[in-house]
């Protein structure tokens, strides 16, 4: 049966390589497994929607929908002068804006492309215009759009809580710390890189002008705050944050902006529904590939591989051990949680692994391999709105990726750097 799951694993890749989408290379995998190994046809459609079956999965469309109606409504500007009152005096200052936005922006969409679509059309091409290489403006806009699916509302985080069963709450609150950090880890390389280069500040500090944007960005600022609020002192439900991002964003754009045109509000409704769409099939059939391979024995040979070369009492190396399988599969797969947690996660309850924790490592984890060959879809999205060439792009991304991989060793260490929010704040 490894034997078998080995031809699974390789054909997948295979697949994957050959430029088939993901969803048809997953069912195809598993139907190969099915076949060959003579089981029962109809597990295949059954397995598929059992993974499905998770109520939690409902949060995931609403967020969706919820950030796309605030991407194309325009409250990216206001996310974008907000964040060059606040740290554009800098070395470097807009590279610095370009962060900052992510920051900001990414905590109301949710996931990184999304977040890389809506800031990346203005940080980009204002890069350019500044000086600053093109390479450069595309590569710092792909990593920092990574913050955007560490600080909630955040769609790998649903993916993983509805595969693990983990509190969707901690994960959210699990979140918070590390992306700050990911955001002064990226202005720290940005720093180091200006003085380098000689790039300049790009605006005076003044208290007067961080009020007049920050007046203006307050609003929708507020989301993330009243999701992590309603969640912690139980107003609603994640299903009901869900809904109550998707009022709220409607809110703002309708009546209190008026920024949101009926052209506009039909492109968010159908970029979410595509999204969705694909979304939910990669989770549904790679349930059944995870079945597939938990009938193979893998994750009990995976347990007791990682016991055979990191025979220590600890579990930080063989935790090491497992992201280090779980950056490799990134680089290639993508989306990568509801790919790789199925496999991973029998392993993890063997070594009594703190889940929420390990949620936020995957998430990082996911970021570094965005932004890695040979996929790199960060990389190739910037690389496109910057009409620069992604070859290009990937040896200026070198510095930031670097970054992030001390920063994954960093959370790897500490844990509560994760954890200290979600056991204050959770009882």
């Amino acid at each position: 049966m490894l034997g078998l799951a080995a031809v699974t694993l390789v054909s997948l890749c295979v697949f994957v390589l050959l430029g088939l989408p993901i969803v048809v290379s997953l069912a195809a995998s598993v139907l190969l497994f099915v076949t060959v190994s003579g089981g029962w046809a109809l597990a295949l459609p059954q397995q598929a929607l059992t993974g499905l079956a998770d109520y939690i999965l409902i949060t995931l469309p609403l967020f969706i929908l919820a950030g796309a109606i605030m991407n194309t409504s325009g409250i990216a500007h206001r996310m974008f002068a907000f964040g060059a009152a606040l740290v554009g005096w800098m070395r470097g200052g807009l590279a610095h804006v370009d962060v900052a936005a992510s920051i900001m922006f990414g905590g109301m969409i949710g996931t990184s492309v999304a977040d890389l679509a809506g800031t990346g059309s203005v940080t980009i091409p204002a890069l350019k215009r500044h000086g600053y290489p093109g390479p450069f403006a595309a590569a710092i806009t792909a990593t920092s759009s990574g913050i955007g699916i560490l600080i909630p509302p955040s769609s790998p985080m649903i993916l993983y809580s509805a595969v693990t069963g983990t509190s969707l709450g901690a994960l959210f609150l699990a979140g918070v710390v590390p992306g700050l950090m990911m955001g002064a880890v990226l202005m720290a390389t940005i720093g180091v890189l200006a003085r380098r280069n000689g790039w300049q500040p790009l605006v005076g500090f003044a208290w007067s002008e961080v009020i007049r944007t920050g007046r203006a960005a307050l609003l929708p600022l507020g989301l993330p705050g009243l999701i992590l609020g309603g969640l912690m002192f139980g107003l609603f439900t994640p299903t009901e944050a869900g809904a109550f991002a998707v009022a709220y964003a409607l809110f703002l754009s309708t009546v209190v902006y008026r920024s949101l045109t009926f052209g506009a509000f039909r492109r968010a409704l159908v970029d979410s529904a595509v999204l969705t769409g694909e979304v939910l099939l990669v989770v549904s059939f790679s349930t059944a590939l995870g079945w597939a391979l938990s009938e193979a024995k893998v994750p009990m040979v995976l347990a007791q591989a990682v016991d055979l070369l990191f025979p220590f009492e600890g579990t930080t190396v063989r935790i090491f051990a497992l992201l280090l399988l779980a950056l490799v599969a990134g680089m290639v797969l993508d989306p990568l949680i509801p790919m790789i947690m199925p496999v991973l996660l029998p392993s993890l309850l063997v070594m009594d692994v703190d889940l929420v924790h390990f949620g936020v490592l995957m998430v990082v984890t996911v970021i570094i391999g965005q932004i890695t060959p040979p996929v790199a879809i960060a990389l190739l999205v910037a690389a496109q709105i910057a009409k620069e060439d992604v070859v290009l792009v990937a040896k200026a991304n070198m510095p930031f990726l670097i970054a992030m991989f001390g920063f994954l060793v960093l959370l790897t260490l500490v844990p509560a750097i994760s954890t200290t929010l979600p056991s204050l704040m959770i009882r």
